[in-house]
């Protein structure tokens, strides 16, 4: 075989290596957004351009949390120590909403950027591999979970105790871990009740399902608002965005909004007030 043969069989080969090679890593820019999606398929942070969030000082009725988990964020972005939080309660309350509308008052000040990454909580086995990308990053992370919950069949919740407080190398000093949850120990009741009953040792069995909630520093309850805080919520907005109708007809028309939606929260004044805006032709800009 002469060389003119050798050289275009070795670009045929060397071809081929490259075809069967993995594409190459992607470079992880934190400061390239303030905000990511985890996309575990891919191991890759995908940026979110524009959150979709309201303003921290439109949450009304949850004064408490809001200055707990404020000042927790801040401490985290500062350097200090903090706390995960588990964010649980009534649905519909505010408790995602909490999460991003302190992420974005921290980021007010441009000396303790803060990147929020949010994982889906069926990603939640890939944890381990999305905190080591993190682990030497120098930007400090919250990684976000929304309506974190576990079923009797699902065993994802070991590995993230591991994560929180667990394991060898444990929660990289960067990152802070903050979930939201319908329930405060993550699984139902009667799921609790079912592995008093049939298991050996009824104790032991309930401390190895609930102990993942104790991995979290700071338990923060949501509850369902009463009337005077749903008419707070709907005065806020309607002021924020100029809705400008008399107090007495707006509170009349959010009390029939609130009975045909069997309850009274955040959401439900959210919803009612983009009805309102609606009707009466106005853009609403958060």
């Amino acid at each position: 075989m002469t060389k003119d043969d050798v050289i275009p069989l070795l670009q045929r080969i060397a071809d081929s290596l490259e075809r069967l090679a993995p594409p190459p890593s992607k470079v992880i820019d934190l400061a390239g957004a303030e905000a990511f999606v985890w996309q575990a398929e891919t191991s890759w942070l995908e940026p979110v351009p524009s959150v979709s969030r309201v303003h921290i000082n439109l949450l009304q009725g949850i004064e408490r949390n809001k200055d707990i988990l404020l000042d927790n964020t801040r401490r985290f972005a500062r350097g200090l120590p903090a706390n995960n939080a588990l964010l649980w309660g009534a649905r519909g309350t505010g408790k995602s909403s909490l999460v991003k509308a302190v992420h974005a008052a921290v980021n007010l000040d441009p000396a303790t950027p803060l990147t929020l990454i949010e994982i889906h909580r069926e990603d939640l086995v890939t944890l381990p591999r999305l905190l080591s990308l993190l682990r030497d990053q120098k930007r400090r992370s919250v990684i976000f979970c929304d309506d974190l919950s576990f079923d009797a069949t699902d065993a994802s919740y070991k590995s993230l105790k591991a994560v929180l407080e667990g394991g060898l190398e444990g929660r990289p000093g960067n990152v802070l871990f903050y979930a939201t949850s319908n329930r405060r120990h993550l699984m139902p009741r009667d799921m609790i009740e079912n592995e008093r009953s049939t298991a050996i040792n009824p104790s032991e069995a309930v401390e190895e399902k609930v102990s993942l909630s104790d991995r979290f520093g700071l338990w923060l309850g949501f509850h369902n608002c009463d009337q005077e805080t749903f008419f707070a919520i709907i005065d806020g907005y309607c002021r924020s965005f100029g809705l400008d109708l008399p107090t007495e007809d707006v509170h009349a028309q959010a009390i029939e909004w609130s009975m045909t939606r069997g309850a009274r929260s955040g959401r439900v004044a959210w919803q009612f007030i983009q009805d309102l805006a609606g009707r009466l032709g106005k853009t609403i800009a958060l």
